[in-house]
């Protein structure tokens, strides 16, 4: 008997967040997907000694745990 309330209760918060959208700032949005016009290039530099540019794949660097064991 609990679940049919439950269900009921569901139904009329989706039906409400789907018809009664509230108001959305949109300035505020504008602002937070246009960032703060600052370039993500310096942490191209900051990992530069990090990043392997060897183009070849070292099996024997990282193993596939999934592959069928070799006989």
């Amino acid at each position: 008997m609990g679940r049919g309330r439950a269900k009921a209760k569901q139904t009329k918060v989706a039906r409400e967040l789907k018809y009664h959208s509230p108001n959305t700032d949109l300035a505020a949005l504008q602002r937070e997907l246009g960032g703060s016009g600052k370039s993500d290039q310096h942490f191209d530099d900051d990992y530069k000694e990090y990043v392997d540019d060897d183009d070849e794949d070292h099996a024997e660097d990282d193993p596939d745990t999934w592959a069928r064991p070799t006989r």
